[in-house]
């Protein structure tokens, strides 16, 4: 990706959603597969297991557009979804991923 891109992709307004789920094979396949079915671009996720490891947390890190309110309608209605909560794309999770990886 050039400065150009990079540059271009910053400037679109982002969110993070925070979505708690079951913890079992195939959920994050089922999550993911609702935004890829709908061609709607994930830029960024991180996962872990909360708790008694019964749960987990999945980060998704999306652009905003007028397709997001109905998204995550849909994730609420996943049988393994237990909450989805939206965040400005300031949250930590990824702003502390991103220094991570930088040269």
């Amino acid at each position: 990706m050039n400065a150009i891109n990079r540059n271009e992709q910053r400037a679109l307004s982002r969110a993070v959603l925070e979505i708690d789920v079951a913890n079992h094979a195939g959920v994050m396949s089922h999550v993911v597969g609702l935004f890829s079915r709908r061609a709607y671009n994930v830029e960024g996720i991180a996962c872990l297991p909360v708790g008694d490891g019964t749960h987990s947390r999945i980060w998704l890190l999306v652009n905003e557009d007028q397709r997001l309110p109905q998204m995550i309608r849909q994730l609420e209605k996943l049988e393994d979804v237990a909450a989805v909560r939206r965040h400005h794309a300031d949250h930590a999770v990824f702003g502390q991923l991103e220094a991570f990886f930088q040269p």
